[in-house]
């Protein structure tokens, strides 16, 4: 009778399969439907605000300078005061960090929604509603690994980051209609019931945490707490290019800053110039919602990880093909592909939570926020410039090119860091 040949050899195992976790397995944790709830309904009042506030601006002023200018209120705060800010995640306790910033936050907005509020005065309020979300999106991102372990922080984030853009695009679609039944001061009066009710969320919801620094009852500087999470962020290569894969947004959103006049291009009689700029601007988040959920759905995490190099060049590679101007069907399905790309933020995302000691995570996150926002909107103010002299097809290829040739450097340097990363993954 022949010997029959082993399955195995002796001294070999598999290596077992990755686990994958679900999102209906994420949606089953109570404290993870809480935060994301109450993010949705915060978010989609922020963008009814935002709305609002042009509208309200522009009619009492009749300018377009000041509407621009309130606009890009929503910019500079975070930039300026989330490292500093941020901190705040990392001293006290995190869920109380954010109930505050709801509370103030709803208190700001009620002020805005009392008609005849000065122009100057409402310009202060935003500054201040928008400087207390660096401290409440810090605790919240520092919050989120606590509440979600392993892969199912990474489906958490996707499932958070899809929300998030539909909610953009809702806010932003049906804004004008709810604005023109309800009036500016009610809309912005809806915002703040938003704020209030992610409030209440966070009370039932959430349990209370301690503190995540341990201290001797002297609590450092805000400066100094500053100082030590660059160091931590900038000072350790992995972290430094994860964070600069983050930053590499400010290459790849540049064409929804300029979708208006990239709109007006491609006008050609069939559709209105806005519809075309609505629909250019769709293109990407409609395409991040896609990316996030196959990318985290049937990608394993450690694949994520060795594709984060890859899909950070497919964000930026076919806006270079705008150089041939496209008619309006391709120039949509080049910017929904770049959007796919996107989804490499996830592996980002969930490596930087690896790599960030759990009671520094607060001003980490705070860190990389606030230069996302930086390179965002140099990126959008750069790429307006160049397009107010070459138009708007060369300067999104340019970006496209650029962006290409930064991210293919990230992705060498990011095959040295992985395999450290890759073996902290497998074992959780």
């Amino acid at each position: 009778m022949a010997a029959t040949k082993p399955d195995r050899l002796p001294g070999r195992h598999r290596r077992p399969p990755e686990r994958q976790a679900t999102y209906g397995e994420v949606l089953a944790i109570g404290e993870f439907r809480s935060l994301w709830l109450g993010q949705a309904m915060s978010l989609l009042g922020d963008q009814l605000a935002q709305v609002a506030l042009a509208v309200l601006v522009y009619n009492r002023t009749q300018s377009p300078l000041a509407t621009a200018a309130v606009y890009a209120l929503t910019y500079l705060p975070p930039i300026i005061g989330g490292p500093l800010l941020a901190g705040l995640a990392d001293r006290f306790p995190r869920r109380r960090v954010m109930l505050l910033c709801d509370l103030l936050r709803a208190g700001l907005v009620a002020i805005m929604a009392i008609p005849g509020t000065p122009f100057g005065v409402l310009c202060a309020l935003v500054f201040l509603v928008v400087l207390l979300s660096a401290p409440f999106s810090a605790a919240r991102a520092a919050l989120l690994p606590e509440i979600l372990e392993g892969d199912r922080y990474v489906m958490g984030s996707a499932l958070q980051n899809m929300t998030n853009q539909a909610v953009q695009m809702l806010g932003f679609a049906a804004g004008g209609a709810v604005i023109a039944g309800l009036g500016p001061y009610r809309a912005l009066a809806l915002d703040c019931a938003t704020f209030l009710a992610s409030a209440l969320i966070l009370v039932a919801g959430v349990r209370r945490r301690a503190a995540p620094a341990v201290t001797d009852g002297n609590l450092p500087s805000m400066w100094t707490m500053t100082r030590a999470g660059a160091r931590l962020v900038f000072g350790d290569r992995r972290l430094r290019t994860l964070v600069l894969f983050a930053w590499l947004c400010g290459f790849y959103v540049l064409p929804e800053g300029i979708a208006v006049p990239y709109a007006a291009e491609l006008d050609d009689g069939r559709l209105p110039v806005p519809v075309i700029s609505g629909l250019l601007m769709a293109a990407m988040p409609t395409g991040t919602v896609l990316g996030a959920f196959l990318f985290s759905r049937f990608v394993t995490p450690s694949g994520r990880l060795r594709a984060m190099g890859w899909m950070s060049m497919l964000t930026c590679a076919p806006l270079i093909l705008c150089a041939m101007r496209p008619p309006l069907e391709i120039v949509l399905l080049l910017w929904i592909l770049s959007g796919v790309g996107g989804a490499y933020q996830l592996a980002a995302n969930a490596a930087f939570v690896q790599c960030v000691p759990p009671e520094r995570r607060g001003q980490a996150f705070g860190l990389v926020q606030s230069g996302l926002l930086a390179a965002q909107g140099v990126g959008i103010l750069i790429g307006g410039a160049l397009a107010q002299e070459l138009g708007p097809e060369p300067v999104v290829a340019l970006a496209g090119a650029a962006g290409l040739s930064v991210a293919a450097v990230l992705a060498m340097t990011w095959t040295e860091s992985r395999t450290e990363i890759i073996a902290k993954v497998r074992a959780v």
